[in-house]
């Protein structure tokens, strides 16, 4: 009975750790893609040279431009432009409510003050708050803005924010495309502080003035309907592993101490 306790429960770990595994390599094969157009401007390169960039459609090549310009950011792709962070994104500062008004019983709605509920990719609800005063909205990127500065989440509810985050979306709407590019933007967020000095809080106003290279629509839209798929998946992994977490922890009591045994069907039905 022991060995077969340990094969179910070995079994649910070994699901877990693999939808965990293949929503990593979907996350990396998004942020490799993102890299490509955004970072290296592959594509762009390869047209400089006359080739075809590799990977992509005739159609999706023909929306690169075939030069890089200088601008204060270095080199970017003839065409692009150099914004403020609200001009290519739409954010919310967090604010706290009082103290009094957080439980941990469900009553109000999902809270999280910082990134101390922070998974790999969500949050875990654990925190409820019945006088929420600063709001996310599902699918945004829940951004910490105090130490550590830069951790990030997608919130998978509407929910309540505190002033250790700010909730961002691209003006796109995407949150694939929000949460690679803050991937690839946030080491600027930890050092513009001036001197190479990290933040240990990000305010309003230094978010505000973080210049960002935008992404024209026509490229945008290609590269939305490319990743959003990759994290609709992700999401899917996830959430049958979270099943599976909660599954396992609560069978496992029931296991070791003989409410369920596993030679007696009946007793499992009931």
């Amino acid at each position: 009975e022991q060995r077969a306790i340990a094969h179910i429960l070995g079994s649910l770990d070994d699901k877990i750790e693999l939808n965990r595994q293949m929503a990593q390599t979907l996350e990396s094969i998004a942020r490799a893609i993102f890299k490509s157009w955004f970072v290296d401007f592959d594509p762009v390169k390869a047209k400089m040279e006359g080739k075809q960039p590799e990977g992509m459609t005739e159609e999706i090549a023909a929306l690169f431009p075939d030069r890089l310009v200088d601008s204060e950011l270095g080199m970017i792709p003839e065409g692009g432009e150099v914004l403020k962070f609200p001009e290519e994104f739409d954010f919310t500062m967090g604010q706290s409510p009082p103290g009094s008004s957080y439980n941990e019983y469900f009553n109000g709605v999902p809270f999280y003050q910082g990134s101390a509920d922070f998974g790999q990719w969500y949050p875990t609800e654990r925190i409820y708050c019945t006088a929420p005063t600063r709001f996310a909205n599902k699918g945004d990127v829940l951004f910490s803005v105090r130490a550590p500065v830069g951790d990030m989440n997608i919130a998978l509810s509407d929910c309540a924010i505190g002033r250790g985050l700010c909730c961002i979306r691209h003006k796109s709407g995407s949150t694939a495309l929000t949460y690679l590019y803050l991937t690839n933007t946030k080491s600027v967020m930890e050092h513009n502080a001036g001197e190479g000095a990290v933040f240990k809080s990000l305010s309003k106003k230094q978010l505000t003035m973080l210049p960002v290279v935008s992404i024209p629509d026509v490229i945008a839209k290609s590269f939305i309907k490319i990743v959003d798929p990759i994290f609709e998946k992700i999401q899917s992994l996830e959430d049958n592993a979270r099943t599976l977490c909660s599954l396992r922890d609560t069978l496992l009591p029931r296991l070791i101490s003989g409410k369920i045994r596993l030679n007696q069907p009946e007793d499992a039905a009931a």
